[in-house]
Protein backbone atom coordinates (compact mmCIF):
# COMPACT_ATOMS: atom_id res chain seq x y z
CA UNK A 1 0.00 0.00 0.00
CA UNK A 2 1.23 3.14 -1.19
CA UNK A 3 1.63 6.09 1.66
CA UNK A 4 -0.55 7.82 -0.27
CA UNK A 5 -3.75 5.62 0.06
CA UNK A 6 -7.21 6.60 -0.08
CA UNK A 7 -10.59 5.40 1.10
CA UNK A 8 -10.47 3.03 -2.07
CA UNK A 9 -7.41 1.06 -1.70
CA UNK A 10 -8.04 0.76 2.27
CA UNK A 11 -11.60 -0.07 1.62
CA UNK A 12 -10.53 -4.15 -0.03
CA UNK A 13 -8.68 -5.06 2.33
CA UNK A 14 -10.78 -4.30 4.98
CA UNK A 15 -13.31 -6.02 3.18
CA UNK A 16 -11.40 -8.92 2.40
CA UNK A 17 -10.63 -9.22 6.19
CA UNK A 18 -14.26 -9.25 7.09
CA UNK A 19 -15.03 -11.81 4.80
CA UNK A 20 -12.01 -14.39 5.01
CA UNK A 21 -13.90 -16.25 7.47
CA UNK A 22 -16.37 -17.08 5.05
CA UNK A 23 -16.05 -19.47 1.82
CA UNK A 24 -17.98 -18.02 -0.74
CA UNK A 25 -18.73 -21.90 -2.09
CA UNK A 26 -20.01 -22.46 1.35
CA UNK A 27 -21.76 -20.19 1.95
CA UNK A 28 -23.60 -20.26 -1.10
CA UNK A 29 -24.35 -23.66 -0.36
CA UNK A 30 -25.76 -22.37 3.28
CA UNK A 31 -28.14 -19.93 1.68
CA UNK A 32 -29.63 -22.74 -1.07
CA UNK A 33 -30.33 -24.74 1.68
CA UNK A 34 -31.73 -21.73 3.98
CA UNK A 35 -34.09 -21.20 1.18
CA UNK A 36 -35.41 -24.68 1.46
CA UNK A 37 -35.30 -24.58 4.74
CA UNK A 38 -37.42 -21.21 4.50
CA UNK A 39 -40.17 -22.97 2.30
CA UNK A 40 -40.29 -26.07 4.35
CA UNK A 41 -40.27 -24.31 7.66
CA UNK A 42 -43.53 -21.98 6.80
CA UNK A 43 -45.01 -24.77 5.12
CA UNK A 44 -45.21 -27.18 8.14
CA UNK A 45 -46.40 -24.13 10.12
CA UNK A 46 -49.20 -23.67 7.79
CA UNK A 47 -49.88 -27.20 7.63
CA UNK A 48 -50.23 -27.64 10.67
CA UNK A 49 -52.16 -24.72 12.11
CA UNK A 50 -54.52 -25.89 9.28
CA UNK A 51 -54.45 -29.19 10.49
CA UNK A 52 -55.13 -28.68 14.26
CA UNK A 53 -57.57 -25.39 13.73
CA UNK A 54 -60.49 -27.72 14.07
CA UNK A 55 -59.01 -29.98 17.00
CA UNK A 56 -57.55 -27.44 19.25
CA UNK A 57 -57.88 -23.50 19.58
CA UNK A 58 -54.83 -21.21 18.76
CA UNK A 59 -53.29 -24.00 16.92
CA UNK A 60 -50.84 -21.50 15.21
CA UNK A 61 -49.19 -21.88 18.79
CA UNK A 62 -49.20 -25.29 18.68
CA UNK A 63 -48.17 -25.34 15.11
CA UNK A 64 -45.16 -22.82 15.68
CA UNK A 65 -43.66 -25.00 18.50
CA UNK A 66 -43.92 -28.46 16.91
CA UNK A 67 -42.83 -27.41 13.60
CA UNK A 68 -40.33 -25.17 14.85
CA UNK A 69 -38.59 -28.26 16.39
CA UNK A 70 -38.67 -29.97 12.95
CA UNK A 71 -37.69 -27.05 11.23
CA UNK A 72 -34.57 -26.83 13.03
CA UNK A 73 -34.15 -30.26 12.71
CA UNK A 74 -34.25 -30.64 9.34
CA UNK A 75 -32.19 -27.05 9.13
CA UNK A 76 -29.46 -28.86 11.02
CA UNK A 77 -29.72 -31.82 8.41
CA UNK A 78 -29.48 -30.01 4.97
CA UNK A 79 -26.56 -27.59 6.73
CA UNK A 80 -24.34 -31.11 8.47
CA UNK A 81 -25.08 -32.99 5.28
CA UNK A 82 -24.65 -30.48 2.28
CA UNK A 83 -22.84 -27.18 3.65
CA UNK A 84 -20.47 -28.25 6.61
CA UNK A 85 -20.13 -31.60 5.71
CA UNK A 86 -19.36 -32.96 8.81
CA UNK A 87 -19.66 -36.98 10.46
CA UNK A 88 -20.82 -38.31 13.62
CA UNK A 89 -22.06 -35.93 16.25
CA UNK A 90 -25.06 -35.80 15.66
CA UNK A 91 -26.60 -35.17 19.08
CA UNK A 92 -23.77 -32.58 19.89
CA UNK A 93 -24.48 -30.66 16.78
CA UNK A 94 -27.99 -30.72 16.73
CA UNK A 95 -28.16 -29.00 20.18
CA UNK A 96 -25.23 -26.49 19.44
CA UNK A 97 -27.25 -25.45 16.08
CA UNK A 98 -30.78 -25.12 18.79
CA UNK A 99 -27.88 -22.72 20.40
CA UNK A 100 -27.04 -20.67 17.57
CA UNK A 101 -30.39 -20.17 16.17
CA UNK A 102 -31.97 -19.77 20.06
CA UNK A 103 -29.56 -16.83 20.55
CA UNK A 104 -30.31 -15.51 17.01
CA UNK A 105 -33.54 -15.28 17.63
CA UNK A 106 -33.09 -13.62 20.84
CA UNK A 107 -30.33 -10.91 19.82
CA UNK A 108 -33.02 -10.51 16.89
CA UNK A 109 -35.75 -9.74 20.16
CA UNK A 110 -33.71 -7.48 21.79
CA UNK A 111 -32.53 -5.56 18.71
CA UNK A 112 -35.50 -5.22 16.97
CA UNK A 113 -37.33 -2.65 18.77
CA UNK A 114 -34.11 -0.90 18.79
CA UNK A 115 -33.72 -0.56 15.29
CA UNK A 116 -37.19 0.44 14.72
CA UNK A 117 -36.50 3.65 17.42
CA UNK A 118 -33.59 4.58 15.28
CA UNK A 119 -35.08 4.36 12.41
CA UNK A 120 -38.31 6.22 13.13
CA UNK A 121 -36.26 8.98 14.97
CA UNK A 122 -33.77 9.23 12.10
CA UNK A 123 -35.90 9.02 8.92
CA UNK A 124 -39.25 9.10 7.86
CA UNK A 125 -40.12 5.80 8.11
CA UNK A 126 -43.28 5.65 10.34
CA UNK A 127 -45.54 2.23 9.03
CA UNK A 128 -42.36 0.91 7.06
CA UNK A 129 -39.75 1.07 10.20
CA UNK A 130 -40.41 -2.61 11.36
CA UNK A 131 -40.59 -4.29 8.02
CA UNK A 132 -36.86 -2.42 7.20
CA UNK A 133 -35.52 -3.27 10.89
CA UNK A 134 -36.68 -7.06 10.39
CA UNK A 135 -35.00 -7.20 6.75
CA UNK A 136 -32.01 -5.53 8.39
CA UNK A 137 -31.74 -8.14 11.02
CA UNK A 138 -32.13 -10.77 8.67
CA UNK A 139 -29.42 -10.22 6.58
CA UNK A 140 -27.28 -9.91 9.85
CA UNK A 141 -28.91 -12.71 11.31
CA UNK A 142 -28.23 -14.99 7.90
CA UNK A 143 -24.10 -14.07 8.58
CA UNK A 144 -24.60 -14.49 11.97
CA UNK A 145 -25.97 -18.32 11.78
CA UNK A 146 -23.46 -18.94 9.12
CA UNK A 147 -20.82 -18.10 11.48
CA UNK A 148 -22.16 -19.65 14.28
CA UNK A 149 -22.71 -22.72 12.59
CA UNK A 150 -19.68 -23.16 11.06
CA UNK A 151 -17.42 -21.89 13.84
CA UNK A 152 -19.46 -23.89 16.07
CA UNK A 153 -22.33 -25.96 15.79
CA UNK A 154 -20.16 -27.82 13.27
CA UNK A 155 -16.78 -26.85 13.94
CA UNK A 156 -14.44 -29.71 13.68
CA UNK A 157 -10.77 -29.88 15.22
CA UNK A 158 -8.22 -30.10 12.65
Amino acid sequence: MSLNAGPAEVAPSRLSALTAHIPPQQFSRYLLVGAWNTLFGYGTFALLTALLAPVIPYSYVAASLISGVLNITVAYLGYKWFVFKTKGNYLREWARCVAVYGSAILLGMILLPMIVLVLHRSTRMTTSAPYVAGAILMACSTVYSFLGHKKFSFHTQT
